[in-house]
């Protein structure tokens, strides 16, 4: 009789272990796939998009300041391993390899018309608050 109460357990501590680890290699399977997910890319279309606002909305808005820190807060997460991403953008558009993108980014900024360009200063302005 003790011996069929001690296979009973043992077969039940088996059981339990290996449910454990089936569980525990699922979620650290599942975690192994989160870690190894590549992060998006940003664009240097985006990013010459980003530096035309700093052009185009000083002229269609009157809070400059809540501009300016929208204006900071966006390009900071479009580039957040610089420590001052305004000025690495600043930096980056001095690069020959920038300057079509550049000047492309300025052609769809004026053919988007004051109006939608005033409309997009006004969020950046408000994405700061």
């Amino acid at each position: 009789m003790k011996l069929s109460i001690l296979k009973s357990l043992s077969l039940g501590l088996f059981t339990t272990a290996a449910m454990t680890l089936s569980v525990t290699h699922a979620a650290k399977a599942q975690d192994e796939n989160i870690e190894v997910t590549p992060m998006q890319q940003v664009t240097q279309q985006e990013l010459a998009a980003i530096y035309v606002l700093s052009e185009v909305c000083p002229s269609l808005i009157e809070d400059k300041a809540q501009f300016e820190k929208g204006y900071s807060k966006l390009a900071q997460e479009h580039l957040p391993a610089e420590k001052d991403a305004v000025s690495a953008l600043s930096k980056l558009i001095k690069e020959k390899k920038f300057k079509p993108i550049l000047a492309e980014a300025r052609s769809d900024a004026k053919n988007a018309g004051d109006a939608k360009n005033q409309e997009i200063c006004k969020e950046l302005t408000a994405y700061s608050k």
